[in-house]
């Protein structure tokens, strides 16, 4: 299956995410309504995201990963920006 980049993930989004690979935070969606992902985070914390794109395919119990230096949020099919809501 290929990944999706969305077309709101600006490049330096992309430099940023690839030189800084320690900084992804993996959690399960915990609430998804299309434009806010709720992620429970392996570190024990919840955080609200603010998805900008396409979210459609991001469900609830769902495994994703989440950059906060380059507000990103990979989820099955697609890489997207996603800011702290």
């Amino acid at each position: 299956m290929s990944r999706t980049i969305s077309s709101t993930v600006h490049p330096i989004q992309r430099c940023m995410a690839a030189s800084n690979p320690s900084a992804w935070w993996d959690g399960l969606v915990v609430d998804a309504d299309g434009a806010t992902v709720t992620v429970a985070l392996l570190n024990g914390t919840t955080t609200e995201l603010r998805v900008v794109g396409p979210a459609v395919d991001i469900a609830v119990g769902e495994p994703v990963a989440y950059h906060p230096v380059a507000e990103l949020l990979s989820a099955a099919a697609i890489t997207t920006t996603a800011r702290v809501a």
